[in-house]
């Protein structure tokens, strides 16, 4: 009986989608591109497909893609060795696989894995633990995604905030209520796997290659019981409103984790892995008590701006007949360094989406953005945010919460701006720039709504010069984003995490600690849903070769 030829996959660069094309349309284009007939493909996969936006003379607007072509490995035609020399093709890396074929023994029998946080980093860490035979308890302080919805309408109503059910805590963690734009910079060989998984929860398959991914937060809803239904058929146990208050240390070198206190009890565990969010304020002074070292990062800080979308429509798309095809537009905005202003972007544009308040604590406002899958709202949003290094904010080695106290003075600065009760200040992009008080303020997608405030006069200096010429940079990319359409409010505090918990860069190990893991946004290992994911599963991944007994 003869063998099957062995396959091998291709990688073709650069191919152009019109708006409009059907994508089988690629499985051809790329087949000719590399010299192959399409008869001769065993397989055809969109590796990343992007808008190209950029004002050609009026020509149509395009997709530019990449595009994977599985054939027989001895083919090698003139076309594909030349495309090769040229960078227009290349071999991809392999795809990851969330198993680990040389998983330790010494799980055999032992207490669950405990997983502290069910956002991004903590489910995908599960997710990989279980699929590999390992017993797994997942704790979450705030509740399912199903009960967040009712916290959320309290706070609307009350303007009294949950410390331990709202927008940033529960089940998905704050993506849950950020857009659940899942596209990353990071090039990962788990990222497919981890993507593939959300399709199977419901998610839409254009996820895996779009170059601007997005979920929508109406789909997260449906997605996330999916998907922890999956885990609970794989033996994995949620215990929602649960917090964590305390850790049972072993005393030695290095230390070991022995169970967790929790709000409802003491819970063994083999070994922990930290995915507590960004906002965890208070879980990260009961851990740096009990021994893990902290460090300042740098962390990101601006503003809010929300615009008519049909502005950003029309700078993104002018007038062509395609625009309509592609429903409301996204931007990505860069200002570069300048020795007057530091550098400065976009993050978190909502297109068709709206601002939400980033909250769990009284006292303090941060803003956020949102879109549902159809973008369906009338307005665009973003932060506008630059990067403050730790001698920014006071930081040192020996007092690494530093930040967490200039956000939190922020925050309360903002928060008394507006009233007192959760009014947003805010102004014009225009007043912003002119240092003036906006008289006429629009109707803001702002639950809170709105009151008229110097926003250029409660920001740090740095950041108020690199916001001012990000507008200006960007008012050139956009016309009329710097105008009086464009309504900014704030702060935007928490895009980023502050501080970092020290690990070993191989093993992921929290340092001093033999069996515990810190992973995600909130360790400060990641900047995103999706890098948040990667974390988590490649932390388990680690955690599964290594072991720790």
């Amino acid at each position: 009986m003869t063998s099957r030829i062995p396959s091998r996959t291709w990688r073709a660069l650069q191919l152009p989608l019109g708006v409009g094309e059907p994508e089988e349309r690629l499985r051809e284009r790329a087949a000719r591109h590399l010299g192959f007939d399409p008869g001769e493909l065993r397989g055809f996969r969109i590796a990343r497909k992007s808008l190209d936006a950029r004002r050609r003379g009026g020509e149509p607007l395009r997709f530019v893609c990449n595009v994977d072509l599985i054939v027989d490995a001895n083919l090698r035609p003139a076309a594909l060795k030349r495309a090769l020399r040229a960078g227009r093709a290349l071999e991809p890396p392999a795809a990851g696989s969330l198993e680990v074929p040389n998983r330790h023994p010494g799980f055999e029998g032992a207490e669950a894995v405990c997983v502290v946080g069910a956002g991004p980093a903590g489910l995908f860490a599960a997710h990989v633990l279980a699929c590999n035979g390992v017993r797994v308890h997942v704790i979450e302080r705030g509740p399912a995604v199903e009960e967040r919805g009712k916290a959320l309408s309290r706070f609307h109503r009350t303007r009294t905030p949950d410390p331990e059910a709202n927008l940033l805590f529960g089940e998905g963690g704050a993506g849950t209520y950020s857009d659940g734009k899942i596209y990353t910079r990071v090039d990962d060989p788990l990222e497919v796997p981890l993507l593939e998984e959300l399709v199977r929860c419901g998610a839409p398959a254009n996820i895996v290659y779009d170059s601007l991914a997005h979920i929508g937060t109406d789909r997260l809803h449906k997605i996330l019981p999916a998907l922890r239904a999956g885990l609970i058929e794989r033996g994995v146990r949620f215990s929602f409103d649960t917090r964590m208050e305390s850790l049972v240390v072993a005393e030695g070198t290095p230390a070991r984790v022995r169970a967790l206190v929790t709000s409802r009890g003491e819970l063994p565990c083999s070994a922990l892995m930290l995915a507590v969010g960004h906002s965890a304020r208070d879980t990260w002074s009961v851990l740096s008590e009990h021994g893990l070292c902290f460090e300042p990062r740098p962390f990101q800080l601006g503003l809010r701006i929300e615009h008519p979308q049909e502005l950003i429509d029309a700078g993104r798309y002018g007038r062509r007949a395609e625009a309509e095809l592609l429903g409301a537009a996204a931007y990505n905005l860069v200002s570069r360094r300048h020795v007057d202003a530091a550098a400065a972007h976009s993050f978190c544009m909502c297109p068709g989406g709206s601002m939400v308040a980033s909250i769990n604590e009284a006292g303090l406002l941060c803003t956020n953005g949102m879109s549902n899958s159809r973008h369906s709202s009338r307005w665009a949003s973003a932060a506008l945010v630059t990067t403050l290094a730790p001698e920014h904010f006071g930081a040192t080695a020996s007092d690494p919460f530093a930040g967490v106290r200039f956000q939190r003075e922020l925050e309360a600065r903002f928060f008394e701006a507006g009233g007192g009760d959760y009014t947003a200040p805010a102004q014009t992009a225009a007043d912003f720039l002119a240092g003036a008080e906006s008289r006429d303020l629009r109707p803001s997608t702002w639950t809170f709504g709105t009151r008229p405030a110097r926003l250029e006069r409660l920001l740090p200096e740095r950041v108020r010069e690199s916001l001012a010429r990000a507008l200006l940079s960007f008012e050139r990319a956009i016309p009329g984003f710097a105008g009086p359409e464009g309504q900014m409010i704030g702060v935007e505090s928490r895009s980023s995490s502050p501080v970092r918990m020290l690990r070993d860069g191989e093993t992921r190990r929290a340092a001093g600690f033999c069996n515990l893991y810190p992973i995600g946004e909130g360790a400060g290992w990641a900047g995103g849903i999706m890098s948040a994911g990667l974390d988590g599963a490649n932390a388990a991944q680690s955690l599964l070769a290594l072991g720790t007994f």
